[in-house]
């Protein structure tokens, strides 16, 4: 690395390899090397590091990155020694003399950047040696983690503050993947970043596509998903329990996936090795909890599949921009089912939490329900919700594949009128076997069957008819009482439709399959010369990585390999050229690469 860069582009050039700066980082990084405040919001995937990694390499002292997880320091401070760069950490997978060592080289200025989780930082040991020492900046990545609102609450960030208390005159940017404005207000106020200038990158990620159906066979569905287009790719299966994610973990390796599952519950070293695995290897499908996947830098996975609903539209949105971070196609497919939006609804009733705090857990709930119930684009409302408007996107199931609307205005009624008719007391099953007239025992032992709605819906099928159902919910015409088990009541809001004051137009519920456009990163869809040569190039990575002992894509990331196979630089100059080559790369691994090259032919 040059003793003294030009400038910030001079270093992104020559350092990371990289041509020109993406969207705001320019500017970004102007702003925190002149000293002044910022907080970043940014896709995942949009070059966060860099925006705080080169004001540190430009100021004198030590760039501080407060960072969350152990493993992700990890593989940063990996990644930026391969690049030549004095990194280092802070955690407590160091021992104490390794921790004295890295403490003495933060005090006689020989790091450049220095990551640190929140609990050490706040310590009277550690705060003394910034006292002792020169911070060049501070930066607090997964600032979401500050705000009480957000996904990923994390109690120790609210201490952030006393940074700006205690170093008033170092520069701080706090940065995050995802924030509505309620998150994002709270992040400024509890960090004391009120007076800082605020950087909002498009939310789009474009190389993502979105496909949410409803559950039927949830197992043959993700069978189905993950056997076209993404056999041997890493991805991330998200279940909502502990005990879905191992028996949907021991289900995928029977049916012959690498699949490994991760939940709080296994024990400390069970989730350091699984976690270990799915960063260094390839093709590994991690089934988890959302206790997995905060920080995670694979830039390489794949698809993103929720078995479950999630939480809220931000944790949806940074559970999936955890897919396709090089930039290259990734799928981001979830199911969900009537029975998610009840539990979920019960789960926040049942909470200990303020009033004040369940209306926003509702509201953020009814977001996301707005999301997955859409007839229209789904990127469009996603980024609706962030504030972002745009045109439909063309990459998600619903703009490939436009669901049909029919007039439901008179089913809605009469399921309704079928509801209030037997008292409100009854689950899907037995409303829907009154509507069909079916003469059950329960329905007999209730004397539905004498009801003047008994019979009234023929004219749909029982699949239909639970279809009408979870609209009605999904929409807040209904709402399912876990505690009566499962009993459908109606809301406020049904009494126009009931009355036929409001039309109702619901989606056709068929076995949609959109077509398949997508161009997949595995070598199987390469140009058979460019497969080979990918191959042998992912090849010597893994052998390059175990030798080190870090992720593949510490050593290049597979759009550099992509690059490599489809130019076939003959010479250093030429592969100088590629984007993630830079000069310190170029030098280890640059003669390697060219003989690579050569070695395997384009014809076969």
């Amino acid at each position: 690395m040059p003793d003294s860069p030009a400038s910030p582009l001079d270093l992104l050039q020559r350092v990371f390899g990289y041509p020109a700066f993406r969207g705001a980082q320019a500017e970004i990084a102007a702003r925190v090397a002149g000293g002044g405040d910022a907080l970043v919001l940014m896709p995942t995937g949009g070059g966060k590091s860099l925006c705080y990694q080169i004001p540190a390499l430009l100021r004198p002292g030590t760039g501080i990155v407060v960072s969350p997880l152990i493993a992700l320091m990890h593989d940063q401070v990996a990644a930026l020694r391969e690049l030549g760069i004095a990194a280092a950490y802070l955690n407590s997978s160091l021992s104490a003399e390794a921790a004295r060592q890295v403490e003495q080289d933060f005090l006689t200025g020989r790091l450049k950047l220095l990551y640190v989780a929140p609990e050490r930082l706040l310590t009277p040991r550690f705060l003394d040696l910034l006292g002792r020492a020169r911070p060049a900046l501070f930066a607090i990545d997964e600032a979401h983690c500050v705000s009480q609102w957000g996904h990923d609450f994390r109690p120790e960030y609210l201490g952030l503050n006393v940074l700006h208390e205690r170093f008033p005159e170092v520069p701080r940017i706090a940065l995050t993947a995802t924030a509505d404005a309620l998150t994002r207000r709270e992040i400024a106020e509890r960090l004391d970043l009120t007076a800082a200038r605020v950087f909002a990158a498009s939310f789009d990620r474009p190389n993502i596509r979105y496909t949410v159906l409803e559950k039927v066979d949830v197992r043959r569905q993700l069978l189905a998903f993950l056997r076209d287009g993404h056999a041997g790719e890493a991805g991330i299966v998200y279940c909502g329990t502990r005990r879905r994610v191992e028996e949907t973990a021991d289900w995928l390796a029977a049916e012959g996936f690498s699949a490994l599952p991760y939940h709080a519950g296994l024990d400390a070293d069970t989730r350091r090795r699984h976690q270990d695995r799915f960063l260094r290897e390839d093709g590994i499908v991690m089934v988890a909890t959302i206790a997995f996947g905060m920080g995670i830098d694979k830039p390489d996975v794949r698809f993103v599949a929720h078995l479950d609903l999630p939480r809220s539209l931000e944790g949806y949105y940074q559970e999936t921009g955890r897919a396709g971070r090089d930039g290259l196609p990734a799928e981001a497919w979830m199911v969900w089912g009537l029975q998610d939006v009840a539990a979920q609804r019960r789960f926040i009733e049942e909470s200990e939490a303020e009033d004040a705090h369940k209306r926003i857990a509702h509201a953020k709930l009814d977001a996301l329900l707005g999301l997955v119930e859409t007839a229209a684009c789904r990127r469009q409302a996603l980024l609706d919700y962030f504030g972002e408007k745009s045109g439909p996107c063309g990459n998600c199931d619903n703009c490939l594949a436009p669901p049909t609307l029919w007039d439901g205005t008179e089913a809605a009624r009469k399921l309704l009128s079928t509801v209030y008719r037997t008292g409100q007391r009854f689950g899907a099953g037995q409303v829907i076997d009154v509507l069909l007239g079916k003469r059950t025992d329960k329905v007999a032992q209730w004397g539905h069957d004498q009801l003047s709605v008994f019979g009234i819906g023929g004219e749909l099928d029982d699949k239909r008819w639970r279809s009408v159902v979870r609209q009605l919910a999904v929409r807040g015409w209904l709402t399912v009482d876990h505690d009566a088990y499962g009993a459908l009541k109606l809301t406020e809001a049904a009494r126009p439709v009931l009355k036929g004051e409001e039309r109702v137009m619901l989606r056709e519920v068929v076995a949609r399959r959109p077509k398949r456009t997508r161009q997949a990163a595995a070598v199987a869809d390469l140009p058979a010369a460019e497969g080979r040569l990918f191959e042998a190039l992912r090849d010597w990575r893994r052998r390059q990585a175990e030798e080190k002992g870090v992720p593949a894509y510490v050593i290049l990331h597979d759009a550099t390999l992509k690059t490599i196979a489809a130019r076939r630089p003959a010479s250093l100059e030429q592969l100088a050229d590629i984007a993630g080559i830079g000069a310190r790369k170029l030098e280890s691994y640059g003669e390697a690469l060219v003989a690579l090259v050569a070695a395997v032919p384009e014809e076969a």
